[in-house]
């Protein structure tokens, strides 16, 4: 089953986010609280932990926990990178988000590049918008309700 890990925010751009118990996502915001939040296409950011397991096992010096990679949310059992633009899914039992980009452009001085040489992000991560609001925590289920062909 596809769930949320965790659910992390940020009071600045650029740096780790730090994980909470729960959030509110808004419509044509983002969450609550986070610096990544406003009327963009990139309101909400998902990295699955299997891409965090994965650039982990490359690493020896450093234990990597979810929202080091700036994520909003952390997932598990959902190929997140896989899913095509105009995707909606459900978090939890009421909040909607629909996907928006896939990767990113890696900026050189996020924290996370700055302290193990890498991000996954820029090739693993995905974007979202809320499309219905509600309020998300980890162990709630993810779903995908509407896959667009890609």
């Amino acid at each position: 089953m596809a769930k949320v890990i965790a659910v992390n925010i940020s009071t600045e751009k650029g740096v780790r986010k730090h994980t909470i118990p729960s959030c509110r996502l808004v419509i044509d915001h983002g969450i609550e609280g986070d610096a990544h939040a406003g009327k963009w296409h990139r309101q909400i950011s998902l990295l699955a932990q299997e891409s965090i397991d994965k650039m982990q096992a490359t690493l020896t010096d450093i234990q990597l926990k979810p929202g080091d990679f700036a994520e909003n949310i952390t997932t598990t059992g959902i190929a997140v990178m896989k899913l095509p633009i105009g995707t909606k899914l459900r978090v939890g039992n009421e909040a909607e988000l629909e996907v928006t980009q896939i990767g990113k452009e890696c900026h050189m001085s996020c924290e996370i590049r700055r302290l193990v040489g890498d991000c996954v992000m820029p090739r693993e991560g995905i974007f979202a918008i809320v499309i219905r609001e509600g309020k998300i925590r980890p162990g709630d289920a993810i779903e995908v309700i509407e896959e667009r062909p890609g």
